[in-house]
């Protein structure tokens, strides 16, 4: 869809190569962000303490919208169905600019802030795509932004929104049904990595469900012939989806696993259970996707006299991108510069390095640069519910280096990295990132609009439909 698309809007792209930044502005948030950095760094360690999952962000979701709260921020919580949800919003007049916070942690990956695989005891999760820091710099960034509007008497809005269940649970999706961004003119959102990067990108468009097969239960040895495997049926659905793999595009991802296979060999298993997720380029081509994907679990079930039903547990779209919007941030990232590692963080990054990809060792350093800028629009493999936001509204995000360079997302080495210093000096990055981007587009509209005729532009005629239909979230 976007290939086309790419090198829309010369004018646009002209535009953003204008100088963007004062001085003064960018040093009242160097100064500001600093001034605040113990603040910061402690709702970020306690959230990666806490590590909470998909919608149950209860201790995280609280801490943020206190500190909010106690800034001035008029904070509505509970919002679109989900009580980690909410809303935050200073100022009432001028343009409208949202800021996306994360929360979740990814079960199964406890990890101590160590450079060797080392699991916290008495813990299951772990903060393994760092959205502690993403959500405690975004808080941060609002912050900033607020205290600026403020202070220069600018008319101007900032709404920072706490968006829960990124991992699998589509929280903002939730919020875009119940009309939360229709009055936002931006949106910004970064999240964290293993590099400096502000290109304009897209990502995977993904559906998830749980295929739930019923049977009829028997002993195994004794009466097998009077039963019927649920197990049976989730192995053939596997094996006739990993024959499909060959006939779809080849961006396209399918992963599942079986999360109940039975109790015991004995007993022939009279349920059974397989999570799905299904990925490409294009919402558009879910559809016919999906539909071979339900009828391999049909076939699954008539092969094997078993029962079959699903149930739908996310659906996001890709990610639109915006060049307008993404060089603002670049031009952002790029008046901070890269990081610099103290002699403890590079003795934990030569100790955690040995247990990375042969890539880490290439990218030695690498922290200390931000990625050139670039016109192509870089298209990631991921997933997130931040495209279905940006069907909706200009929306541009970014990463920073808040893991040892070479270092995969969903891993315990992230996790590991993202509750110490190197995490948190990525995280101050994105903090005065996301702020100075806010400020630039508040006093030069003319960005706000070139972004929105570039957000037209590339969603053409394609209309909006959430994935998920009228489904409640899956608490």
């Amino acid at each position: 869809m976007f290939k086309a698309r790419q090198k829309i809007l010369l004018s646009v792209l002209c535009l953003t190569s204008m100088p963007l930044l004062a001085q003064s502005d960018a040093d009242y948030v160097a100064q500001f962000v600093q001034q605040h950095q113990t603040r910061n760094i402690e709702l970020a360690q306690n959230m990666w303490n806490w590590a909470e999952v998909r919608f149950h962000e209860d201790k995280s979701s609280q801490a943020m919208q206190q500190m909010l709260s106690a800034q001035g921020f008029t904070v509505h919580a509970g919002v679109a169905g989900m009580p980690t949800a909410f809303v935050a919003s200073y100022g009432s007049t001028g343009p409208v600019i949202g800021i996306l916070a994360e929360m979740d942690a990814l079960p199964g990956l406890s990890q101590q802030a160590t450079p060797q695989q080392q699991a916290i005891e008495g813990k299951q999760a772990g903060h393994a795509c760092g959205h502690h820091l993403f959500g405690a710099g975004s808080v941060a960034a609002a912050i900033t932004v607020k205290n600026w509007l403020e202070q220069n008497k600018i008319n101007g809005q900032v709404r920072l929104y706490g968006t829960p269940a990124e991992e699998g649970g589509s929280g903002k999706v939730y919020m875009v049904r119940d009309g939360l961004f229709k009055d936002v003119d931006i949106v910004l959102h970064w999240h964290a990595g293993d590099r400096n990067n502000a290109q304009a990108m897209t990502t995977l468009a993904n559906k998830t469900a749980k295929f739930r097969f019923h049977g009829i239960a028997s002993h195994a040895a004794a009466a097998p012939e009077l039963g019927r495997s649920a197990l049976d049926a989730v192995e053939a659905m596997d094996y006739m989806v990993n024959m499909m793999r060959e006939h779809v595009p080849s961006e396209t991802r399918i992963h599942y696993v079986i999360t109940n296979g039975g109790s015991v060999p004995n007993v022939v298993p009279e349920f059974a259970e397989v999570y799905y997720y299904l990925r490409t380029p294009s919402a558009a081509d879910l559809p016919e996707l999906w539909t071979r994907l339900e009828k391999t679990a049909q076939a699954a079930a008539l092969g094997t006299g078993t029962t079959v039903e699903q149930e739908i547990m996310s659906g996001v779209w890709s990610v639109l991108p915006n060049s307008t919007l993404a060089k603002v941030t670049y031009d952002s990232m790029q008046h901070y510069g890269g990081l610099n590692y103290t002699s403890e963080e590079k003795q934990f990054a030569d100790k955690i390095r040995p247990s990375l990809s042969k890539r880490a060792q290439k990218r030695i350093g690498a922290e200390q640069q931000i990625d050139p800028w670039t016109d192509e629009i870089y298209a990631s493999s991921a997933s997130t519910d931040v495209g279905d936001v940006s069907w909706n509204v200009p929306t541009v995000g970014f990463v920073t280096a808040t893991w040892v360079p070479g270092t995969p997302p969903h891993s315990w080495q992230a996790v590991a990295a993202g509750g110490m210093s190197i995490g948190y000096k990525g995280m101050q990055l994105a903090i005065k990132t996301l702020a100075l981007s806010a400020i630039t587009l508040y006093q030069q509209p003319q960005l706000i609009e070139a972004a929105k005729q570039e957000w037209l532009q590339r969603k053409g005629d394609v209309q909006y439909q959430s994935q998920i239909g009228d489904r409640q979230p899956a608490l």
